[in-house]
């Protein structure tokens, strides 16, 4: 590790642990946050959090075809229609540079969550991809 960044933030490190508990508190299916929580990893490369959201849904019961198949999703019939709509606004807000969080990226979440539920979404996607980057940057 370059740094001993929990010791040295820890009350931001606090913070951001708050907001997880907040979101995994909320409406969303566990399962669905730890998918999304997976897929920005994957995306972002960070090997410390493939490894610990991929345990917690094995222990969540998710099967290992699923887990495989979740870097192609798109191509994959294992999905359902809501956890693609979830999956796709957490590719375009990770990759915000290129997709500007288009319309398009965003309007089929309201066919399957709430306002509050796309909240939530939103919150976690980009709560995970502050993670990835700080576990990344400091080599975790």
């Amino acid at each position: 590790m370059r740094l001993p960044y929990p010791e040295l933030s820890s009350k931001a490190l606090a913070g951001l642990r708050q907001a997880r508990q907040a979101i995994a508190a909320g409406p969303l299916d566990g399962r669905l946050l730890e998918l999304v929580y997976l897929r920005v990893s994957q995306i972002n490369g960070c090997a410390y959090c493939l490894g610990l959201h991929a345990e917690s849904l094995r222990q969540q019961g998710e099967t290992q075809a699923r887990l495989d198949a979740l870097a192609g999703w798109q191509a994959s019939e294992l999905f359902s229609p809501g956890e693609r709509a979830a999956l796709h606004w957490a590719e375009s807000l990770t990759g915000i540079t290129r997709s500007h969080a288009a319309d398009a990226d965003y309007q089929p979440l309201s066919a399957h969550f709430d306002d509050r539920e796309i909240s939530d979404l939103s919150m976690a996607i980009a709560l995970m991809n502050a993670l990835n980057r700080i576990a990344v940057g400091m080599r975790q």
